[in-house]
């Protein structure tokens, strides 16, 4: 019934400014107005990654709850996991508004928001202060630099510490369009320093632990790096022995979209125009990792066939943002639903034996796009 009620109620959100109905999707999450998810998922859908058990692999990306309002809430929506953030060190108000701009004939949004959050302290605060904290599910914290910081090495470094006791993964954000100079940490040089500098951050907060728990770090990319800086980029993640990678953020690119004055906006476009290069990139990274890094597919996701392009690709975990914004809730549901459905057609077990069995036509795709 509720589900019902808030996919109903898409228009009268459309009818708000994207931040104005963003604002208000959480307020009502908070007082409880949310489809909350029936059953148990299906255990074909379940993964263990990384110590930890995704229960399907279904993820909320960063963005949505940036500040960690309403991570439980997500989680019992049916997401398996839940990113919050991107959470920098100081808080920050962002770029000016407007600043996040809709593109419906596209089902795409366009934002240039600009790490906008309420600070580590707050967050902390707010992730410490959760019912039963470590049992209700996965949450992983997305965390970024300021946008007037020197040293943004350093701000990474500070996310790592402040979060470390309560993160279940960290996101390392090296590669949102809106932060000034951010984008110049995927050069392999400056990757190679950042790395070094958590790599050895996390060694020593594992140690302080009284579990001594290796916290895993995943890496965001941006789906505009050049084609020839790539292989040097992976080899790079995988010297250092990153836990994960995430494919993709938004993008700088306009291709493919219909005539709307929106199209012309500065900042990243996320939803289905980014599907296309976000899955062939995928396809590419699946193979220079040959497989052993768990990837997340993230970009254009908003049917169920979409999904399974994503895994097929080489994802091994999802998320999801915009396809929820012009889907709705139900989303998740059918998603789940195609996931089971394809495993039965094809005689599949677990969703590990679909990853990447399409990699290879999908790193071609990402071959001839560049």
């Amino acid at each position: 019934m509720l589900k019902n009620l808030m996919t109903l109620a898409r228009p009268a959100l459309f009818a708000l400014a994207p931040e104005k109905a963003h604002r208000l999707t959480i307020e009502i999450l908070k007082q409880g107005f949310f489809p909350r998810q029936q059953g148990t998922d299906d255990e074909r859908l379940n993964q263990t990654l990384w110590g930890l058990n995704f229960p399907n692999p279904l993820g909320m990306a960063a963005g949505f709850d940036k500040n960690a309002e309403v991570p439980d809430v997500l989680l019992q929506m049916g997401f398996g996991f839940c990113e919050i953030g991107t959470v920098t060190p100081k808080p920050q108000a962002g770029n000016p508004t407007p600043r996040v701009f809709r593109l419906i004939e596209d089902r795409a949004i366009i934002n240039r928001l600009g790490f906008n959050n309420e600070g580590h302290k707050a967050v902390l605060a707010r992730l410490l202060a959760r019912p039963h904290h470590g049992i209700n599910g996965i949450i992983g914290v997305n965390i970024g630099a300021n946008k007037q910081t020197k040293d943004k090495t350093a701000d990474y470094v500070a996310g790592l510490t402040a979060f470390y006791q309560v993160a279940d993964y960290f996101t390392i954000n090296i590669s949102s369009p809106n932060t000034p100079g951010l984008r110049d940490l995927q050069s392999p040089q400056a990757l190679e320093n950042l790395l070094a500098q958590l790599m050895t951050t996390r060694a020593t907060l594992a140690q302080q632990q009284p579990d001594q728990r290796t916290v895993p770090i995943l890496i965001k990319l941006a789906p505009d790096i050049p084609a020839n800086d790539l292989p040097e980029i992976i080899a790079t993640l995988r010297q250092h022995h990153v836990d994960g990678i995430i494919v993709s953020n938004t993008t700088l690119s306009r291709d493919g979209l219909s005539e709307d004055h929106n199209a012309r906006q500065t900042g990243g476009l996320s939803g289905r125009p980014l599907f296309l290069r976000s899955t062939a990139m995928l396809g590419e990274i699946y193979r220079l990792t040959e497989g052993q890094i768990p990837l997340i597919g993230v970009g254009g996701i908003d049917s169920a066939k979409a999904a399974i392009a994503k895994i097929e690709a080489g994802a091994t975990l999802l998320q999801l943002y915009t396809g929820l914004i012009y889907e709705g809730p139900g989303l998740i549901d059918e998603i789940k639903r195609g996931l089971i459905t394809m495993m039965q057609h094809n005689g599949l077990t677990s969703l590990s034996q679909a990853t990447g069995r399409q990699a290879v036509t999908w790193a071609a795709k990402w071959s001839k796009m560049n």
